[in-house]
């Protein structure tokens, strides 16, 4: 299946939210219940960072977002994503292609660091994010309640410089 990357826009917000729902439904991809409105999404996430996988019918097999860890100048090189792929069109590549677009677009805006919590449990995520470059740098123990119980998570990074 070819996949390729471009900037998300408005119209692929149905296909992003749901992708995320789908994700949020599957119990170890973050600790959100629901997916935000459309309106929240991008909010927290700019534009230079947002971008889909489409195949060649342009249908959204996957999305990455990111945003700056903190509005403090010494961090402005900080990012944390998320990267999700439609449950059809996982092991095919589509991850990968999102973070590659991601490592590209975020070393070009002068972004050294991009960084996020995965579920210890989530073990695709884990080895893709493995195969992308990022490293496990530690564990968040009993860092935050999801669906009643205590959730660890590993903290991960890619470092460009």
């Amino acid at each position: 299946m070819p996949v390729t990357t471009r900037p998300m826009t408005t119209a692929d917000a149905p296909a992003v939210l749901a992708i995320y729902q789908a994700g949020i439904d599957e119990g170890n991809a973050t600790f959100e219940t629901v997916a935000p409105t459309w309106e929240q999404f991008e909010a927290g996430h700019p534009a230079p960072f947002r971008h889909v996988a489409v195949d060649e019918d342009d249908t959204v097999l996957g999305w990455v977002a990111a945003s700056p860890v903190s509005a403090r100048r010494c961090y402005a090189g900080v990012v944390e994503h998320s990267v999700y792929v439609h449950p059809d069109a996982r092991g095919c590549g589509v991850g990968r292609e999102l973070l590659a677009r991601l490592v590209e677009v975020t070393e070009a805006r002068g972004v050294w660091t991009i960084q996020s919590s995965v579920f210890p449990e989530n073990h695709a995520s884990v080895a893709l994010h493995a195969a992308a470059g990022f490293r496990v740098v530690g564990t968040r123990e009993r860092i935050a309640r999801h669906h009643g119980r205590w959730r660890d998570t590993l903290l991960i990074e890619r470092r460009s410089v």
